[in-house]
C-alpha cells in the first residue's frame, strides 16, 4: 500500500447539505424548515421550552446556596513548598511569607490569603507565616522542626 492509495471507508464521509440553493437541490426554497411557524424563522432559541408544560429545570428541586461574601484562598501543599525549597526558589532560612510565595512563583495571586494543606512530605525546617493552615499541616511542619504561624485566626480551622 502506498500513501496515494489511502482512502476513507465507503460512506464514512458525507458532503455538507447546502440548503436554499434552488428547487433542483431538494433543499431549496424553505431549506428543510417546513412552512411558517416559529422554527422556520431565524433567531429562535426554544431549547428549554416544553410547549407550556413546566420545564424540567423548574420541576427539579433546588438545593444549596453560594455565599456571596465567601473567602477564596490560594491553596498550597507542603510537598510543593519542599520542592521549591529544594530547587532554591524559596529560602528556608528566612521566614516564608505570602509575598515570598508569590515572588517564587508558587502562588499566582494571594486572593483572600494563602492556606497551607498537608499533602506531600516536608523535611526541611521552615518558618511559614500565612493566613490559614490545616491542623495536619501545622503538625507536619512542627514535626520537621519548623513553625507555622497563622496570622488570621478566623481563616484557620
Amino acid at each position: 500500500m502506498k500513501l496515494h492509495e489511502l482512502r476513507d471507508n465507503a460512506g464514512a464521509t458525507k458532503s455538507r447539505k447546502r440548503v436554499g440553493r434552488g428547487p433542483g437541490s431538494g433543499t431549496g426554497k424553505t431549506g428543510g424548515r417546513g412552512i411558517k411557524g416559529q422554527k422556520s424563522r431565524s433567531g429562535v432559541a426554544i431549547n428549554g421550552y416544553e410547549g407550556g408544560q413546566m420545564p424540567l429545570y423548574q420541576r427539579l428541586p433546588k438545593r444549596g446556596f453560594n455565599k456571596p461574601n465567601r473567602k477564596a484562598f490560594a491553596v498550597v501543599n507542603l510537598g510543593l513548598i519542599q520542592k521549591f525549597v529544594d530547587a532554591g526558589k524559596l529560602d528556608a532560612k528566612a521566614a516564608i511569607t505570602e509575598d515570598a510565595l508569590v515572588a517564587s512563583g508558587l502562588v499566582r495571586r494571594k486572593l483572600d490569603g494563602v492556606r497551607i494543606l498537608a499533602k506531600g512530605e516536608i523535611s526541611t525546617k521552615v518558618n511559614l507565616e500565612v493566613t490559614g493552615a490545616s491542623k495536619a499541616a501545622v503538625e507536619a511542619v512542627e514535626k520537621a522542626g519548623g513553625s507555622l504561624k497563622v496570622t488570621n485566626a478566623a481563616a484557620a480551622e
